[in-house]
């Protein structure tokens, strides 16, 4: 070999001393790759260590878990508040009422007409009229807001009256 390096012209010690070089240069990379490995690794047990020793995988399962039962929840809420809505707009929410003295003998405004409507204007009128002697009630259908039967003074009114029900909060 010594031949080999002669030929070339290279001192075999010049060569022997770039060799020793390369390979201290080579250590230091490899110690520093190491000690990048190693603060890399503390970081990672670092970062998956949770609370009291918990793993941090087992906390974000957890939160997955709790995300899909709040998920399930607002889809429960949601098929609850569509049957809500369902059910408050058959109900009668709108009303009016109108006091009146049915008859000149008899004072203090004892007979009423209430009507009574859901959104879409459909319900009844309930008219009670009250005499010295008895109380007659009667009940006409409203449909629409419109009733097929003819309707009182007092009665027209008091749909009027439910049919405007909400209008002055809209103002």
């Amino acid at each position: 070999m010594s031949n080999l390096f002669a030929s070339l012209g290279i001192d075999p010690g010049i060569l022997i001393i770039l060799l020793m070089i390369v390979t201290v240069v080579l250590i230091f990379m490899v110690m520093s790759l190491y000690r990048e490995v190693q603060r890399m690794k503390n970081k990672y047990k670092y970062f998956m260590k949770g609370e009291d020793g918990k793993s941090l995988e087992k906390g974000f399962l957890r939160r997955f878990e709790e995300i899909d039962k709040v998920v399930d929840n607002q889809n429960d809420l949601d098929n609850q508040m569509r049957m809500i809505e369902a059910v408050q707009g058959k109900s009668l929410l709108k009303y009016g009422i109108v006091k009146y003295d049915a008859f000149e003998d008899v004072g203090g405004k004892l007979s009423f007409a209430l009507a009574m409507l859901d959104n879409s204007d459909t319900g009844f009128v309930i008219n009670a009229i009250h005499s010295k002697e008895n109380c007659f009630t009667y009940i006409k259908e409203v449909v629409n807001g419109e009733s097929y039967i003819m309707l009182s003074d007092e009665e027209i009114q008091a749909l009027r009256f439910a049919k405007d029900y909400g209008q002055e909060d809209s103002l």
